[in-house]
């Protein structure tokens, strides 16, 4: 099952990194600029918010497996009409719909991985879960542009759909059965109600606007001020993702240490990263070792946070990670537009500078 959770957050990550790589080819074909195209991925994460904030919240009641299933059915219609796609708006509203499917997939799988975890064994499970981004990131990310280049832009969205497919397949088969909740759906934000749920959703809100700010960003410097080729971007991002999905093999260290009492602590490592960063900035070398420590830091950052999360409720799990994921993709949003005038003004180590300060941030509210 652990395996089959995995997969699904790949294909969710595959879906949400693709379109940025094959942008001008997108825009080549449709005719229209690429900021045109990537309000399509703008929509897709703007669709995700909503729909962790307002549909997940269901999950409790309608059990995770089967919203689970629902959500990658409708994923799956949303890939194929982002493949055949005749003009942008049809592309445009695709991501919309393939967002809302995610915003309630995200939660109902993190709900799922806590749900089989073998007890003491949470982080360990959540971690493996989690590789699915890193999946995502070297699989999606590197695979999307060949596609695109010796294929169509249409023929990724179209290996995406297969995938889709084959995660849903795998989900409507797997015989697992829902233990559902008589606890009525709350209000989106009443769950902020429950202990402990509100400081870790700032803390959320802080980490992801760092993270996402920075990364933004991260592909021009390295063209502009370094003067690397746009590949450059790609062995960047691989080396992330061996980062991020390297430190699963740590996970079940980690786990012997108390979570309340770690996370802080990690998230003020995550601020130390970026501190690094600021220097490292001027060599295309020693942002490439950043890049790993930031993903192995960003891993046990996003793996702790979750696991807390998990814990305050188990009959509210679906409610309380719905607003999670709504916290995380509205702090993609605000992250990567705050931090624009900031990179453009001042560079990559003003953007690095402010978020090592969220990182404080977040520290400081996990506690």
């Amino acid at each position: 099952m652990v395996f089959i959770l995995t997969g699904a957050v790949a294909v969710i990550g595959s879906n949400s990194l693709v379109l940025s790589p094959i942008a001008p080819e997108v825009s080549r074909s449709l005719g229209v600029s690429v900021q045109a195209v990537m309000a399509a991925s703008a929509a897709f994460g703007l669709g995700t918010a909503a729909s962790a904030l307002f549909l997940a919240r269901h999950i409790d009641r309608i059990g995770a497996w089967r919203m689970l299933r629902i959500a990658f059915a409708v994923l799956a219609a949303a890939l194929a009409a982002s493949a055949l796609a005749p003009v942008v708006a049809m592309l445009l509203a695709a991501q919309l719909i393939a967002g809302i499917a995610a915003g309630v997939a995200l939660p109902a799988i993190y709900s799922n991985a806590a749900d089989v975890a073998p007890r003491g064994r949470e982080t360990e499970t959540v971690g493996i879960v989690l590789t699915g981004w890193t999946l995502s990131l070297v699989a999606g990310v590197s695979l999307s542009a060949v596609l695109a280049d010796f294929l169509h832009w249409r023929a990724v969205f179209g290996a995406v759909l297969l995938l889709a497919v084959g995660a849903f397949l795998a989900l409507a088969l797997n015989g697992r059965r829902d233990v559902t909740s008589e606890t009525p759906a709350a209000a989106p934000l009443t769950t902020l109600r429950i202990g402990g749920v509100g400081l870790l959703l700032v803390a959320c809100g802080a980490f992801m606007a760092a993270f996402y700010g920075v990364y933004a960003y991260i592909g021009d410097h390295l063209v502009r001020a370094l003067g690397k080729p746009v590949s450059a971007n790609g062995l960047m991002t691989l080396v992330y993702g061996m980062g991020f999905g390297g430190a699963v093999f740590l996970d079940r260290t980690v786990q012997k240490f108390a979570m309340r009492n770690l996370l802080p602590f990690v998230f003020l490592a995550v601020a130390a990263v970026y501190v690094a960063m600021i220097a490292a900035t001027h060599s295309y070398a020693a942002m490439l070792a950043i890049a790993f420590l930031w993903g192995l830091a960003n891993h046990f950052g996003l793996n702790m946070l979750i696991v807390r999360l998990t814990a305050i409720d188990p009959a509210r799990r679906g409610a309380i990670m719905g607003l999670n994921s709504a916290a995380t993709y509205l702090a993609a949003f605000v992250g990567t537009l705050g931090f624009g005038p900031l990179y453009a003004n001042f560079g990559l180590p003003a953007a690095a500078a402010l978020a090592a300060v969220l990182m404080l941030v977040a520290a400081l509210a996990a506690r």
